[in-house]
C-alpha cells in the first residue's frame, strides 16, 4: 500500500520538477536561437551584393589591365558568390564608353582619358556623368621603346619615324599623342600605327616600325618577350619639358624606369599616368563600400597575380581622382581614415 502511494507522488514530483526546468531555461534557450538566426541573416546580408552580375571592362588578353582584372572578379566571386567575369576590350576610351553605356560594371581606365570623359573632350563629344571612382590604382608608365641601332634616344628623335602608338583610341594611344604634342609633334610628323601590345612587339621584331609606345603597369610582358629577341633601347622623356606638361596635364607624373627592368643599366627617366577603377553612379552605395572594401582586403592576391599591384595602397587610393569618387567608396576610407 506504502508503495503504491509513494509512486504517484514520486511521479508528480518529477514532472513538476520537469517541467520548472523547461519554463526557466526555454526563454534562453529561445533567445539564444533567435540571436544566432539574426546574426547568420547579418552575415549572409554582408556577404552579398545588391547586384547579382559585375563585368569588369579591362585590356588586350596579355596586358596588366586584364591579368589585375581577372584576379579582382576571382575577389568578388569568391567574396561575393556573384556572376564577376572580365571582358577583354580596347582598353580606356572603348571601358569608359562601356560603363557609360551599361554595358559594363567596373572599368580599368587611364586617369588621363577619365579627365577627357569628366570634361567632354577629345574622344568624348560631351562630358560624362554616370560614372564615379573607386580608387586610384597603380602608375601606368610610358615605355617607348627602339632597338639601339635605330640611333632615337629621346622622345624628339622619333619625328619623321614610324611608330606605333597603340590601339586607337587606347590609353596608351591618348597618351602618346599627348606627350608628342607637348614635345612639339603632331601625328603629321610621323607615320602612325594604331598596334596593341603585341602587335607592335611583332612590328618591332619584323622591322617593319622604327619605336613603339607601351602604357602599363611594369614590367610589360609583351616587351619581356621582345627584349629576348632585339637589342632593346629604351627612350628617354626629358624630365624639365615634362614638368611643363605637367602644369596643364596634372594627370601625368614624373617617373623612372628602373635600372634591369628590361635589361637597361640605369634608370630611363620617362612619364607615368595613374590608373582609375570606376563604376557606374548607378551602383549602390552599400555595394559600393563592400567592393572597395573587398578590393583592400585582397590586395596581397592582386600583388601576386602582378608585379604592377604592388604600388595600389589604402594610402594612395584617393591621391588625384580624377573623377567624383562613388559615396560607398567614401564611407569605406572615411572608416579606415577614423581608425
Amino acid at each position: 500500500m506504502l508503495n503504491s502511494l509513494k509512486s504517484p507522488l514520486l511521479l508528480s514530483a518529477m514532472l513538476s520538477a520537469a517541467l520548472g526546468l523547461t519554463a526557466c531555461s526555454s526563454p534562453s534557450s529561445e533567445g539564444n536561437d533567435t540571436a544566432s538566426a539574426d546574426s547568420a541573416a547579418t552575415d549572409t546580408a554582408a556577404a552579398k551584393l545588391d547586384t547579382k552580375f559585375l563585368t569588369i571592362a579591362t585590356g588586350g588578353a596579355s596586358g596588366p589591365y586584364n591579368i589585375i582584372g581577372t584576379s579582382l572578379s576571382e575577389v568578388y566571386v569568391k567574396t561575393f558568390g556573384v556572376n564577376s567575369k572580365t571582358q577583354t576590350t580596347g582598353a580606356s576610351v572603348e571601358n569608359v564608353n562601356l560603363l557609360t553605356q551599361g554595358k559594363v560594371d567596373m572599368v580599368l581606365a587611364l586617369s588621363d582619358v577619365v579627365t577627357d570623359a569628366v570634361e567632354g573632350k577629345n574622344n568624348f563629344e560631351q562630358p560624362i556623368t554616370n560614372i564615379q571612382q573607386i580608387a586610384v590604382l597603380y602608375p601606368n608608365v610610358v615605355q617607348i621603346v627602339t632597338s639601339k641601332k635605330s640611333g632615337i634616344k629621346n622622345i624628339e628623335d622619333l619625328r619623321g619615324k614610324r611608330i606605333a602608338v597603340g590601339d586607337q583610341g587606347s590609353g596608351t594611344e591618348v597618351n602618346a599623342r599627348t606627350l608628342l604634342e607637348g614635345f612639339g609633334i603632331t601625328y603629321d610628323d610621323v607615320t602612325v600605327d594604331y598596334l596593341g601590345f603585341a602587335e607592335a612587339a611583332d612590328g618591332m621584331k619584323a622591322g617593319k616600325i622604327e619605336a613603339a609606345f607601351f602604357s602599363s603597369g611594369l614590367p610589360n610582358s609583351s616587351l619581356m618577350e621582345l627584349e629576348q629577341g632585339l637589342d632593346l633601347q629604351i627612350v628617354t622623356i626629358n624630365q624639365d619639358k615634362l614638368k611643363e606638361i605637367i602644369a596643364t596635364k596634372p594627370y601625368f607624373k614624373t617617373f623612372e624606369i628602373p635600372a634591369g627592368t628590361y635589361g637597361n643599366e640605369t634608370a630611363v627617366p620617362t612619364a607615368a599616368i595613374m590608373n582609375a577603377l570606376l563604376v557606374s553612379s548607378d551602383l549602390s552605395e552599400a555595394d559600393g563600400y563592400k567592393l572597395t572594401k573587398a578590393l583592400f582586403d585582397n590586395l596581397d592576391g592582386l600583388k601576386t597575380a602582378h608585379q604592377a599591384a604592388n604600388d595600389i595602397s589604402l594610402e594612395t587610393a584617393r591621391d588625384g581622382m580624377v573623377a567624383p569618387i562613388h559615396p560607398g567608396a567614401k564611407k569605406y576610407y572615411d572608416e579606415q581614415a577614423a581608425k
